[in-house]
């Protein structure tokens, strides 16, 4: 507990405060800008941060990391388009939510589930990672075999009442994810001679395009309807009932992120 102790008080140090709020006001930008992701302003703000100590330097990567999750969340309510990668299940709720006037709803609800899984997420780290460090340690071929059994296996029911569909989206996405350079053979698949494509199509293109695209579809065919506009944008906290009815949720989502999370790959 020593160690924990210490780190606690490095970070409520003022300086290493004023760049933690520094980190989490950049990472909501970044977050909700769509094509940008919490690894790529790390990468962009990399410079910045070579002048600091470490302890400093850490933790403001840390909480833009941390923010820039959440703000992806903010263009999946408000425009169904998921801002980052992780907020793409917040599109499938939290935006029919904000069409009914619930925006600053969903919004509070977004922050405080992310904060609550960050934190339990924190301490899960803290007590078990020698036990967890084993398990993603001792991944081997046949792990990564039956991992990628078990995802491609889950397609039949993850969506819709239409397996065919969902198998048809599988398939799209696993052609999709073949594309550029092999990584054992080096070899270049469907790169057409392009350079961009060498290093395969990244996540965050496809995500927006398959959400953003869809969008401007279904608004462009409702164009003679007039056009519904979210109001209550202001974020409210969760009210006790709505902490009372999402625990589980949390709790649960928590527990599942933090196994995919050990997880290689």
């Amino acid at each position: 507990m020593e160690p924990v102790l210490a780190g606690m008080l490095l970070i409520l140090e003022p300086y290493n405060l004023m760049l933690i709020c520094g980190g989490v006001l950049i990472g909501v930008l970044v977050g909700a800008l769509p094509g940008l992701s919490s690894p790529m302003a790390i990468a962009l703000l990399m410079p910045f941060s070579i002048t600091l100590p470490p302890v400093p330097a850490i933790a403001m990567m840390a909480a833009l990391y941390c923010a820039g999750t959440f703000g992806g969340s903010i263009t999946a309510i408000l425009i169904n388009t998921p801002g980052a990668p992780p907020a793409a299940a917040t599109a499938l709720d939290g935006y029919p939510m904000a069409k009914r006037g619930e925006a600053g709803r969903t919004l509070g609800l977004a922050a405080f589930s992310s904060v609550a899984g960050g934190i339990l997420s924190l301490f899960i780290f803290l007590l078990a990672t020698p036990a967890l460090s084993k398990i993603a340690a001792s991944f081997g071929p046949q792990e990564y075999f039956a991992l990628t059994l078990f995802a491609l296996s889950m397609l039949a029911s993850i969506s819709g009442r239409s397996s065919i569909r969902n198998l048809i989206a599988g398939a799209v996405g696993v052609l999709i994810s073949t594309v550029g350079i092999h990584l054992v053979t080096g070899v270049e698949r469907f790169t057409f001679n392009m350079v961009d494509l060498s290093e395969g199509i990244e996540f965050v293109p496809v995500l927006i395009g398959l959400f953003a695209i869809g969008e401007m579809l279904t608004q462009a065919n409702s164009r003679e309807k007039p056009a519904q506009l979210i109001s209550s944008v202001v974020g409210k906290l969760p009210s006790r009932e709505d902490l009372r009815r999402c625990r589980n949720t949390i709790l649960r989502s928590t527990g599942i992120g933090t196994f995919i999370g050990i997880l290689p790959a």
